[in-house]
């Protein structure tokens, strides 16, 4: 029972009971409010700080679960760019090779990502530098399994027309030369013939009478017939041929033509005659290969016509001769 309290009244002179205000009991009962609140907040602070909830301890669970399969992935995307990296090694230093494709070069294979930070939204993550690490490597591999697609896509272009190549490159004498005695100036530096210095002489001669058929050494589409009987230095009247796949021959010092500007030619075709035009210094066939635009042997690409002896034998003719026609 709360105790009362008294005054006494010296009118009455007596005791009389004294109340409380409705306004001390409203600061008496925000008191108490306050005290309550703020010892709620306490109380509560600590278990939050001290004690873990149920569901905390759930999601703390599960932040574990998900570190570790980020680790996992991490080792699995280790192992699929080794395997990665082997099928690259294959696809360029085999697939590449039987089908005389150029490599794709690392600069491509291994180009990065430009502009903004793409991983600017998870640096705040708790873990961030193995989050992002991770996401990092499965870009890199997105993008390299996207490159060697396409390379297999390409590789495989060039199987389905492997016959059409075959067919298309310059695998045959210019000439007819079974005896090899036509064999002249080959590729390499040699003593020109009118200037009487060294130079580099890019293609291989055949001797042979003026008017001796010149035949298309592959499939091709006829891209130059062109030159003058009256000019003394170039090639003269000369043909070229685009074989595709990066292939092109080079016909000069020919006495006439048997072809046209935009003609489909096949291998063994009669495209033109030898003559002695342009710097030419005596009757014969100058013939050249070109690869990917550069000028490469054309005793490389004799195989057809030739066997090993005879290859051999082509070779040490063309090498002694040290003087070139053109």
């Amino acid at each position: 029972m709360a105790k009362k309290k008294y005054k006494f009244n010296p009118d009455t002179l007596s005791y009389e009971s004294v109340g409380l205000s409705w306004k001390a009991k409203a600061a008496k009962i925000l008191t108490y409010f306050s005290s309550s609140l703020a010892l709620a907040i306490v109380i509560t602070l600590i278990f939050v700080n001290f004690y873990d909830t149920p569901r905390s301890k759930h999601l703390m669970r599960e932040n574990k679960r998900l570190l570790t399969q980020y680790e996992l992935l991490s080792k699995d995307l280790d192992k699929v760019a080794n395997v990665l990296a082997e099928l690259q090694q294959r696809d360029d230093n085999i697939y590449r090779v039987i089908f005389e494709a150029e490599p794709i070069p690392s600069t491509v294979r291994n180009a990065g990502f430009g502009g903004a930070n793409k991983y600017s939204e998870l640096e705040d993550m708790d873990n961030a530098e193995l989050v992002i690490a991770t996401a990092h490597k499965l870009d890199v591999i997105s993008k390299q399994a996207y490159i060697q697609s396409k390379s297999y896509d390409e590789v495989l272009e060039l199987a389905l027309n492997k016959e059409k190549m075959l067919a298309s490159l310059p695998a045959i004498m210019p000439i007819t030369n079974t005896d090899l005695k036509r064999t002249s100036s080959g590729w390499g530096y040699r003593v020109h013939p009118i200037y009487k210095v060294r130079k580099m002489h890019w293609g291989q001669d055949f001797t042979a009478p003026v008017g001796t058929p010149i035949y298309a050494t592959g499939d091709g589409k006829v891209t130059d017939v062109s030159g003058s009987k009256r000019s003394k230095v170039g090639l003269g009247l000369h043909v070229k041929i685009d074989h595709g796949f990066g292939y092109e021959t080079v016909y000069g010092h020919m006495n006439e033509f048997n072809v046209k500007r935009g003609q489909q030619v096949k291998r063994g075709d009669i495209i033109g005659y030898v003559g002695n035009t342009g710097g030419s210094t005596a009757p014969h066939l100058h013939y050249e290969v070109h690869k990917d635009g550069r000028k490469v042997n054309p005793a490389y690409y004799m195989f057809k016509d030739l066997t090993p002896q005879e290859y051999d034998k082509m070779i040490a003719i063309s090498s002694n001769i040290g003087q070139s026609l053109d």
